[in-house]
């Protein structure tokens, strides 16, 4: 959603109203992932994906039907016989998509536009399906909300999902029930954007950052030793920072799209590093090192007045055990983990 942003202002900005298709339901195979989206113009264009380009044609038309009546549509498409060389999914697969106008005069949209701009992390629970339909409740990790349904019950087990699903940044397709009534909702998380913050210029770090590009990580490097911290050591790097963790690492947006890697293997960078990673809202912190290295770094940070719960947070020794031992090896299974993180694998 984040990187249709720019597109939808032009639209707008030209005077054309904009229809948001996400995928809420995947039932088997398909080639595009839970709330992918992609968006329609009342000139007919196009940005984003919700299949790879099965059905994107279709999708088009209910776009402008949508914007035509100014009311959404919950529309499936999958593998059929008479659908197999038109719309159907190639790959065998079943999704549901949500085709909804936005306007740019409605509160929770101009909240969660706000939100995307601004890097935090939200997640929104909106109405697929009855008289509510359409109706979008926004949820803030601090408890902050926009918008609602005017059900108290319902909104009760809305807010509660939308926290669990917030701590697991993932999103999930839910039915609540109150009063006799079903309420066919899509929770969706947006997380910040992913940002792998290295500390420690090491051999290791360099083929780590390039494995956390490819992924999609913006990357910085962060040490306060010049001979290591070189840029033509880390010219592929995104940001390439010199400096002291304990003065660096409070200056970056450490939320909880960041993911810190502290690699140095020296004190007097991982003390610092750990202790400021640990007073952030890093999703991930993890530590090279052995379990009695870390061991004497605990007791280190313990005194430094960080408690047990911020210490169970630290990754150590850092990285799934794929029993390699070259930088390259090292490298992936340290990202190998923080994928499995991301992804709510452990």
């Amino acid at each position: 959603m984040r990187d249709l942003l720019p597109q939808i202002a032009r639209w707008q900005d030209a005077g054309k109203s904009v229809a948001l298709a996400t995928v809420v339901k995947v039932y088997g195979s398909a080639p595009r992932p839970l709330g992918s989206k992609m968006i329609v113009s009342s000139a007919g264009e196009m940005a984003g994906s919700v299949s790879g380009g099965c059905v994107e044609s279709a999708v088009i038309q209910e776009g402008l039907g949508v914007l035509a009546t100014g009311r959404p549509k919950l529309v499936e498409y999958g593998i059929a016989d008479e659908w197999a060389q038109t719309v159907g999914l190639a790959c065998g697969g079943n999704i549901e998509v949500f085709v909804e106008p936005i306007g740019d005069g409605d509160a929770a949209i101009a909240a969660l536009r706000e939100a995307l701009e601004n890097e935090e992390l939200v997640a929104q629970a909106i109405v697929l399906a009855g008289e509510n339909m359409g109706d979008r409740l926004l949820v803030w990790p601090d408890g902050r909300r926009e918008g609602g349904w005017g059900t108290t019950e319902v909104e009760g087990q809305v807010l509660a999902a939308a926290a669990r699903l917030l701590a697991e940044q993932r999103s999930e397709r839910i039915l609540f029930e109150a009063a006799d009534e079903s309420w066919d909702t899509f929770i969706e998380t947006f997380p910040p954007p992913h940002h792998l913050i290295i500390v420690g210029a090491v051999h290791i770090a360099i083929p780590l950052v390039d494995f956390a590009r490819t992924l999609g990580f913006t990357t910085t490097v962060v040490d306060a030793r010049s001979v290591f911290a070189t840029p033509e050591r880390f010219a592929h790097a995104d940001h390439l920072l010199l400096g002291w963790p304990d003065v660096v690492l409070p200056q970056l947006h450490m939320n909880e799209g960041a993911y810190v890697a502290v690699l140095s293997h020296d004190d007097k960078l991982d003390i610092p590093a750990l202790q400021a990673a640990l007073a952030s809202r890093a999703r991930y912190i993890g530590a090279l090192g052995s379990r009695k290295t870390m061991a004497r770094r605990a007791n280190e940070l313990r005194d430094l007045g960080v408690d047990e719960t911020a210490l169970g947070r630290i990754h150590n020794p850092i990285g799934l055990d794929l029993g390699g031992r070259s930088a390259e090896e090292m490298a992936l299974a340290i990202m190998a983990e923080i994928v499995a993180v991301r992804n709510g694998k452990g």
